[in-house]
């Protein structure tokens, strides 16, 4: 065995899980269409790891989890390169389109360009690159970079700033100072940490965690943490987690599918740093001639950087109350979640819809069983069952997978 490697594996019942309720339902977040399974998934991907191997003590996967959960890195500037390849059709900007007017964007019922509601929706596919900085709760920065072009978002204190440069819009929201409890326990967006927690959330007895040597990561000694499914049947493959061996902050998050190839998601720091920023990076004023829109709809969740901040569901009880009977099936990573939309509900055959039912039978794969006819729409990471009489099945499992469940279900 190299040094720094242990195949130390550790489940659910070894490392303390104050969120237990929560395993499953922060795996999925549970969509009416495959584009809403593929937004709410999004992750961010790769940033290169620098060549080496750093000689590091050696640590169980046990004592690498307490170590990202008791790091309290509050500030940091650095940048961040992102790649997500979830294996959607090419539908020739119809899936960034969709996604973008789904949250309200430039092109959405009254919006402006500079909504972050719209903008960051573009990490949902491709690669991007992020700078990003932070000054504890209160101060955030993040610059999406394009090619002749860059959309900050910013939030200083009470304000809320999105800048599009490319069309010269500014929006401007204000923070209620009761959502200051809520918004200090935020991290902004984009970062690893992120992806990691909700990934370690996912652990039980049907993970193994191990720790699997160690990688430099922007210049930082790291080690590698990997969470695998023990089950088969799931579409993911790995997680593999690069964290800093002295702060124990996440650098780079990497989900690679069960069936191989690129990794779906991944996002990591090309550039880091944790000294305090200079407190004009989240200085702004609209540049002259800018259109500025004004929110002042305190409800209107923006993730970490301002609003009321939205909260994902905390238990299968509280996804339930958006969803009709929902119910989740399985274990684990291959929990599957379904729920009825109606019956007769489900999508328009080819006779039923003209064109339209044709153009949506095509992007799935139909599919018969005891259950009768569906069709199933697929990721490389997740799939969705929807039969003809609009019952709906999802979940990071195989279309075989689905299809089980729905004929069990029958």
């Amino acid at each position: 065995m190299a040094p720094n490697e242990t195949d130390d594996t550790t489940t659910a019942g070894e490392v303390e899980e104050p969120r237990a309720g929560r395993r499953k339902a922060a795996r999925y977040v549970v969509p009416v269409t495959v584009m809403g399974v593929a937004a709410a998934t999004i992750g961010l991907v790769p940033a290169l790891a620098d060549s080496g191997d750093p000689d590091l003590p050696d640590i169980t996967a046990a004592q690498l989890i307490e170590k990202i959960a008791q790091s309290d890195v509050e500030r940091l500037s650095g940048t961040v390169k992102i790649t997500t390849d979830l294996g959607l059709p090419d539908l020739g900007g119809l899936e960034s389109g969709l996604l973008s007017g789904a949250a309200g964007g430039e092109d959405g019922e009254g919006g402006s360009s500079a909504d972050p509601s719209g903008r960051l929706t573009e990490l949902a596919s491709g690669t991007h690159t992020l700078r990003v900085a932070v000054d504890g709760p209160d101060r955030q920065k993040l610059s999406l970079l394009e090619n002749a072009a860059e959309y900050s978002l910013i939030h200083n204190g009470k304000d809320v700033w999105g800048y599009d440069s490319a069309s010269n819009e500014v929006y401007h929201a204000t923070v209620d100072e009761a959502d200051a409890e809520e918004r200090s326990a935020q991290q902004p967006p984009a970062i690893p940490k992120d992806f990691a927690e909700e990934a370690l959330k996912a652990v039980d007895d049907t993970t193994s965690v191990k720790v699997d040597g160690t990688a430099q990561v922007a210049g930082r000694d790291a080690y590698r943490l990997v969470v695998e499914p023990k089950q088969s049947g799931s579409t993911v493959g790995a997680v593999s987690i690069a964290v800093d061996s002295e702060t124990g902050m996440p650098l780079k998050f990497t989900l690679t599918p069960s069936s191989g190839g690129s990794a779906v998601v991944d996002v990591g720091f090309t550039k880091v740093s944790f000294d305090r920023p200079d407190a004009s990076t989240f200085a702004f004023t609209p540049p002259k001639g800018a259109k500025v829109t004004e929110d002042t709809e305190q409800d209107r969740g923006h993730g970490d950087f301002g609003g009321k901040p939205e909260r994902g569901p905390k238990s299968e009880e509280d996804l339930a109350k958006g969803f009709d009977g929902l119910r989740m099936l399985g274990e684990g990573w291959n929990s599957i979640a379904t729920f009825d939309t109606g019956a007769g509900a489900g999508l328009p055959t080819e006779e039923e819809a003209g064109d339209l039912g044709g153009f949506l039978g095509s992007l799935g794969d139909q599919v018969k069983g005891d259950f009768g006819k569906g069709t199933v729409f697929s990721t490389r990471l997740v799939n969705a069952l929807i039969t003809e009489d609009g019952k709906v099945y999802v979940g990071t499992v195989t279309k075989d997978a689905l299809v089980k469940a729905a004929e069990a279900g029958k």
